[in-house]
C-alpha cells in the first residue's frame, strides 16, 4: 500500500505541474505518468479516469489555497485584518513557482476547459463560494448581515477580476492592488 500512496502522489503532482502549465485537454495521461515516473497501471489503481485525475487536482490545490489562508488567518483576530488575510493568500498562491511561470487562478484555468455540470467544474465553483463565505464570515463582525453580503461579493469580485488580471501579467501587483482596494472599503489600514 505505501507504494500506492506514493504512487498516487506523484501521479497528483505531476498532473498538477502539467496541467496548470499546459492545460487539461492538452495534457495527456501519457505525459503524466512520464512525469510522475510510475507504471500506467499505477495510474488505474488511484484513479478510474482522467475525469477523476482532473477532480482530484482541482481538490488538491483547493487545499493548497486553504492551507495558505488558514496559516495566515490563525493568528489574526481583526475582522478586517482577517478579510485582508484572503487578499494574502490568493498572492501566496500567486507567488508559488510555477514551471512557465504564473498563469492565473489555476481552478477557473480548469473550470474554463469542464464542461457545464462536470464534477471539476462543480468543485470550482464550490471552492469560489467557500472563498466568498470565508469574507463574509469576516466581514459579518463589522456590519449587517446584507451589508457583509454585499461586501463579500464585492471583495470577491475584486479577487477574481486581480487574479485574471494578475494571470494575463505573470505578477501579483493587481492582487496587491485589489489588497488595497479592499482595505479602503472596509476602513482597515
Amino acid at each position: 500500500m505505501p507504494d500506492e500512496v506514493t504512487a498516487r502522489t506523484r501521479l497528483l503532482d505531476a498532473a498538477a505541474r502539467l496541467f496548470y502549465a499546459d492545460g487539461i485537454a492538452a495534457t495527456g495521461i501519457n505525459a503524466i505518468i512520464a512525469a510522475a515516473g510510475v507504471a500506467r497501471m499505477s495510474l488505474y489503481n488511484n484513479f478510474t479516469s482522467k475525469d477523476e485525475l482532473v477532480l482530484a487536482y482541482i481538490e488538491a490545490r483547493h487545499e493548497e489555497w486553504l492551507t495558505l489562508y488558514t496559516s495566515r488567518a490563525e493568528d489574526v483576530a481583526d475582522p478586517k485584518q482577517s478579510v485582508l488575510t484572503v487578499f494574502d493568500a490568493y498572492i501566496d498562491h500567486a507567488e508559488l513557482g510555477y514551471d512557465h511561470g504564473f498563469r492565473g487562478c489555476g481552478l477557473l484555468n480548469a473550470a474554463a476547459e469542464l464542461p457545464v455540470g462536470s464534477p471539476g467544474r462543480d468543485a470550482v465553483r464550490r471552492h469560489k463560494e467557500q472563498v466568498e463565505q470565508i469574507l463574509f464570515d469576516h466581514l459579518s463582525a463589522l456590519t449587517s448581515p446584507s451589508e457583509a453580503r454585499a461586501m463579500a461579493e464585492h471583495c470577491s469580485f475584486l479577487l477574481e477580476g486581480a487574479m485574471a488580471r494578475a494571470g494575463l501579467e505573470s505578477s501579483s501587483h493587481r492582487l496587491e492592488h485589489a489588497k488595497k482596494l479592499a482595505a479602503r472599503m472596509i476602513g482597515a489600514r
